[in-house]
């Protein structure tokens, strides 16, 4: 009774352990002004992503009505029309969904991939260290554009294909990322006590090392759902990524940019959505860097 009775208590003080590691986190956060704006902005164009049909059916972003078009901005339509005559207000909302969820699509796929292969490099080092990063270095020596048309071309332009393209080019930032973050953890005594417990070594690397590597990652992780969301829209705009009528906000820069002296709000509104969810994503991965720096506590 006694032995069960301390388990507990060890359970319940490494559960309060975490949840004020979580709250101090949270605390430091909220003093960078800059960071909770940030968090503020992406918030606010996640819930309009999320009630993109409430705020306006889908049919009314990709129903063309030539009547309309080239509209300039008013009470029927917020931000105008585009040269088919389609709401900009409801392809702008709309469009934040397609252009956050590939951001993180392949932001969670990059993190999966780059993590592992980060995390075996810096664990196992030697040859499969070398192995690994000379890839790597290969990949990154590749212009990121250049690598996503190519894939995209290869395979064709969807959103799956589009996904597949932007999650290679990222996957070398987060081995480099994992990998500079786990090396000082390697020979820490709790991973040899892990050891000496005969536990596996992927379970090891779950379990101990990844966790208390959470910083960096967490950080890389925000800058990149950034990153993506404009390489989507550079493709988009390029002609290699969401085929129309989808709405996406690169995409509906591209339409528009033959009308940016008679029309340039066709351009103005998407570019702001654009320019809006990479700035407040960078600000709050700034704010968490700042958070999660141990030389910073006070």
């Amino acid at each position: 009774m006694n032995r069960a009775e301390n388990i507990k208590r060890v359970e319940e003080s490494i559960s309060f352990k975490k949840e004020s590691q979580v709250k101090e986190t949270w605390r430091r956060l909220k003093k960078s002004k800059s960071a909770m704006i940030g968090l503020v902005i992406i918030c606010i164009i996640i819930l309009l992503a999320l009630s993109a049909d409430l705020i306006q059916p889908y049919r009314v972003a990709t129903k063309n009505d030539v009547r309309n078009k080239l509209q300039k901005p008013s009470k029927e339509h917020w931000f105008g029309t585009d040269s088919y005559g389609r709401d900009l207000f409801a392809r702008c909302v709309h469009g934040a969904r397609i252009s956050l969820g590939i951001g993180l699509l392949a932001t969670f796929a990059s993190l999966i991939v780059g993590g592992l292969l980060g995390s075996i490099a810096a664990f196992y080092g030697g040859v499969v260290d070398n192995i690994i990063m000379r890839f790597m270095d290969i990949l990154m020596s590749i212009p990121t554009i250049l690598l996503a048309l190519s894939i995209v071309a290869a395979l064709g332009s969807s959103i799956p294909n589009l996904i597949i393209a932007i999650t290679l080019t990222r996957i070398a930032s987060f081995v480099r990322i994992v990998r500079s973050a786990v090396l000082p953890l390697v020979g820490q005594e709790y991973i040899e006590a892990s050891y000496a417990c005969g536990t596996r070594d992927l379970r090891t690397i779950r379990k101990h090392i990844l966790p208390n590597a959470i910083g960096p990652i967490m950080v890389q992780t925000t800058m990149s759902v950034a990153m993506i969301i404009l390489q989507t829209a550079s493709l988009s705009f390029l002609g290699l990524g969401i085929n129309p009528p989808t709405p996406e906000w690169g995409a509906i820069i591209s339409e528009g940019r033959e009308f940016l002296r008679t029309a340039p709000h066709v351009m103005f509104f998407p570019g702001v959505f654009i320019i809006l969810s990479a700035l407040s994503l960078n600000l709050l991965g700034d704010g968490l860097r700042d958070a999660l720096d141990p030389r910073l506590k006070s």
